[in-house]
């Protein structure tokens, strides 16, 4: 039984482009989850779940994060819609120290990038805890799998 994400998926329609930097983010936010990730889909309702190894997609549809989850043969494990606002403040803040860091990288010294880059992952940290609480009981993951998917659902805000 392989519990793990081996595709990912971002529903990129109606997103305005993305900039470099929002690109380079989802980039290695995708390689580094599909290089190493843990998710466990829990029995609900009485249901076990399919076994994975899963292909997982992402999307906003009606203000909702969706989390579509299929086996490897396309079947449908499970779909969880999951409210936005939680994520709003936190996506808000990341953005912001994000472009701060940018920023810096380009003209100050490695002391004070380093203050940023600190600022930058305790925020990471903040919606990855956020994301681990808004999934109980629908899916298990750990603490660097949660970052890198609330990396990508930064990525799924900046175009709404």
């Amino acid at each position: 039984m392989t519990m793990h994400i081996t595709d990912i998926q971002i529903d990129t329609s109606n997103m305005p482009a993305p900039t470099p930097e929002i690109e380079q983010e989802r980039r290695v936010a995708i390689f580094d989850l599909l290089e190493e990730n843990s998710f466990v889909l829990p029995s609900r309702y009485g249901r076990t779940p399919p076994d994975g190894p899963y292909h997982l997609a992402l999307a906003i549809r009606d203000k909702r994060l969706v989390f579509s989850v299929a086996t490897q043969e396309t079947e449908l494990a499970a779909e969880f819609h999951l409210s936005l606002s939680p994520f709003r403040q936190v996506v808000k803040d990341y953005w912001q120290i994000c472009e701060s860091y940018y920023s810096a990288v380009k003209k100050l010294p490695a002391a004070q990038i380093e203050a940023i880059d600190m600022a930058r992952r305790g925020i990471h940290n903040e919606g990855a805890r956020v994301l681990q609480e808004r999934l109980e009981g629908k899916a298990e993951i750990d603490t660097d799998t949660a970052r890198r998917l609330f990396t990508l659902i930064c990525v799924l805000h900046f175009g709404n």
